[in-house]
């Protein structure tokens, strides 16, 4: 697909550009009205694609804590046998915790691990099937309070029987940027992965203990801005780090559920690499 589209679909997925104003400037790229209608389920989420991995795996629950705002939803899955795992966060994009992010939850539980996936707009009633709803619910949200509910799944998990101490977390778009910030304000955090998510201020980045693997889209100019400024922290503040940008792919390539910019190939090496990751930082002693 045209490339200009797909910038444009971003444009409008985060600014966020007005829906009217976005199919405006479509039907302008593709060539009329009738064509931006058929690009535009390429463009949009099918989540009746979410579900690559079963429930009937594993133990799965749903459950809430107590955030700053009052109650937090949150989906949690982990292997069936009753042990003790090490904990990972799952932090969902800009539309709230759908089928898709529940699916990659499933994935690390099936990985061998406690995985709980929050849902960000459980203070506004939690996520509308409606993208363009949810995206504009998330505008409603305080930055500082969203990222609080997020630090307060860290005081909950140790009351979890099947937790064992170690914890680590896992963002995608929007939940990067939070992934990015677990890592500058939870000390006993040991490894934090984002993708294509935004970067902490560097002046945040010598309060980070977790080791940090950072994964970006070649074509994902907006996001891979910061780039340069984050890493040159690291450096200087001795963070240990992976970094790694997969060329010819797009912002949200692991979202295999968005057809026009899931990248197969870097969607399966980026979450080998994640997997790899954990298991070596979330059982080290």
């Amino acid at each position: 697909m045209n490339q200009e589209i797909i910038n444009l679909y971003d444009e409008y997925t985060h600014k966020p550009l007005a829906r009217h104003e976005f199919l405006r400037r479509l039907a302008m790229l593709a060539g009329g009205t009738a064509a931006a209608m058929t690009l535009l389920p390429l463009l949009e989420s099918n989540y009746a694609q979410a579900a690559t991995v079963q429930e009937d795996d594993l133990f799965t629950e749903r459950i809430s804590y107590t955030g700053v705002t009052g109650p937090v939803q949150a989906y949690v899955a982990r292997p069936k046998k009753a042990d003790k795992y090490a904990a990972v966060i799952v932090i969902h994009e800009n539309r709230g915790l759908t089928p898709h992010i529940e699916d990659v939850t499933r994935r690390a539980a099936r990985a061998g691990y406690l995985a709980i996936a929050p849902n960000a707009l459980s203070p506004l009633g939690g996520t509308p099937a409606n993208e363009d709803e949810a995206r504009q619910l998330f505008t409603k949200l305080k930055p500082e309070e969203s990222l609080q509910n997020f630090i307060k799944v860290t005081d909950y998990l140790p009351s979890r029987p099947d937790y064992n101490g170690h914890m680590g977390c896992v963002g995608f778009c929007w939940g990067g940027g939070i992934a990015n910030q677990l890592a500058v304000n939870v000390p006993s955090l040991r490894a934090a992965v984002a993708f294509y998510g935004r970067q902490p201020d560097a002046a945040d980045v010598p309060k980070i203990k977790a080791a940090v693997q950072l994964h970006y889209g070649g074509l994902d100019e907006r996001v891979n801005a910061g780039i340069p400024a984050y890493e040159e922290a690291m450096k200087k503040a001795g963070t240990r780090y992976e970094l790694y940008v997969y060329e010819g792919a797009n912002h949200a390539f692991h979202n295999d559920t968005a057809p026009t910019r899931y990248n197969e190939a870097a969607a399966k090496l980026a979450w080998g690499r994640t997997v790899d990751f954990f298991k070596r930082e979330l059982t080290r002693m």
